[in-house]
């Protein structure tokens, strides 16, 4: 039979899904940006705005899953 997931294991997994959705969506800007022969500048604005919005993503849907998991928490 399997065993509940412990907290620190629980942690764990989400701190890898946010690095990896993190990393998802700060890489997808400079790669699509190479596809037009950019200039050093525009590769290092579009690497910096990539990581920025994917640092606002994961903050955004982290309070989203912390605001679903306490009201779940509450229901039991």
């Amino acid at each position: 039979m399997v065993e509940p997931m412990s907290r620190e294991e629980r942690d764990a997994g989400n701190r890898k899904i946010k690095l990896g959705f993190l990393l998802l969506v700060a890489v997808s800007p400079p790669l699509i940006t190479l596809l037009g022969d950019p200039t050093p500048v525009q590769l290092a604005a579009a690497t910096a705005g990539g990581l920025i919005l994917g640092l606002l993503l994961v903050w955004y849907l982290g309070r989203l899953a912390s605001e679903f998991t306490a009201g779940a928490r509450r229901l039991r």
